[in-house]
Order: structure tokens, then sequence, then C-alpha cells
């Protein structure tokens, strides 16, 4: 069974890699693209789903801002599973704080000069978001193209989204970057940061352990 994913924003699958699927499952790992300049969110979205081959059954997994690309991507190429890990099913999930992005345009009239990796304030906010306790959080950012964190920050406040009921949520109690108190996940992790992916990696192993359990066939021509 094929599982195609998509890492957080601005990361690499590095932050996964410690994640231990069942053997039947072939991982294929969807990198983040460089979105052209001013191009709308759906016509991004088209140009990630381009690796996507639906001509047999197939899951989606997505971290953080991969789980509302792989959601996306699901209404454009359903997929047999939808998992999302600390992520969001709809905007309904969002936190004040990326709600008041959203009311006020803030994200958009930022300069793209401050996603400058040389930033220490991005740095700051990202290790206060992320995981205040982890000293080598930036070795999971490797995406650090300025226009490319911009955007994604817009669209993460902008995003409008119906709730797919379908969707496998997986949250960490600990998260502040998708608070759980907006969300009703299927799995829970305690004491998961943002990053619970990696510092919470058998605990995962386990929850996909038992979503990828059954193997999906290939339904005949």
């Amino acid at each position: 069974m094929k599982i195609y994913i998509v890492s957080g924003l601005g990361a690499d699958f590095k932050v996964l890699e410690r994640i231990e699927f069942p053997k039947h499952c072939e991982l294929i790992f969807i990198d983040w693209l460089i979105p052209e300049k001013n191009e709308p969110f759906d016509a991004y979205v088209k140009r990630m789903a381009e690796k996507v081959d639906d001509s047999e059954p197939f899951c989606l997994l997505g971290y953080s801002f991969g789980g509302i690309i792989v959601q996306e991507i699901n209404q454009l190429k359903p997929a047999e599973k939808v998992v999302i890990l600390g992520s969001i099913k709809s905007d309904k999930e969002k936190s004040r704080f990326i709600r008041t992005g959203e009311v006020t345009k803030i994200p958009r009239i930022l300069p793209v000069g401050l996603f400058n990796d040389k930033a220490a304030n991005v740095y700051a906010v990202i290790r206060k978001l992320f995981d205040p306790k982890n000293p080598k959080l930036l070795q999971y950012f490797k995406v650090r193209d300025p226009y490319y964190l911009k955007w994604s920050v817009e669209k993460v406040s902008e995003w409008k989204f119906e709730e797919n009921p379908n969707v496998i949520q997986i949250l960490g109690d600990k998260d502040i970057v998708f608070p759980i108190r907006y969300s009703n996940p299927n799995y829970v992790v305690k004491g998961g940061t943002h990053l619970f992916p990696a510092t919470k990696s058998k605990e995962v192993s386990k929850i996909l352990s038992e979503i990828f359990s059954e193997k999906i066939e290939k339904v005949p021509d």
C-alpha cells in the first residue's frame, strides 16, 4: 500500500524519520515546491498532487501544514485513508493566534525579509511555538526560502475548509500551534508538543500501525 506523505511547513522528512510504518506500506514523500509568485493556493495544491498516482488505491499522510495540503489533495485525488499529524481538520479548529492573522491580514503585509533564516526573531518564534525545550529544533526545518515561508504562513491563516469526518487526526496534548482544545482528535499523544512525530515516535508508530494494519488491495479494472 502506497502512502504519500507531506511534512510540515519548512520541514523535510527528518521530523518523521523515527516513525515505523507497517512493512506492507510503501512510503512516497512529496517534497515542498516553491510557490510561484502570486500563485493561487488551489494551483499550488494541484502541482503538489501531481506526484500522486491515483490509478491504484493509496493513502495520504500529512504533518502540520502538510496535513492541510493532503486534505486539499484528497479533494482532487480521493485516498482510501487520510491521516494528519499535528494539524487541523477545518478552519474552525484554528487557534486564536492564527485567527488573529486571518482577521488582521498581518501575514500578508509582513516583508519577505522577515522570513530570512538570519532573522533571529523568526527562530525565537519557531522555537517558542514548536518545542521550547528542544535545542536542535532547526535541524528539522530545511526549506528556508523566504518567499515560500511567507506564502505558507499566509495560506495557513487564510485557509477555509469544511471538516471531512473520515480524516484521522492525531494531536499532541501539549501542542500550542494547533491546541487540542479546539479539536476533537481521534488519537491523543500524551506530552506531545508540535514536534511529537520526532519526540514521541514510538507512540506515533503504534497508532499508525493500528490505522494502517489492513492492506488495501488493488481494485480490478
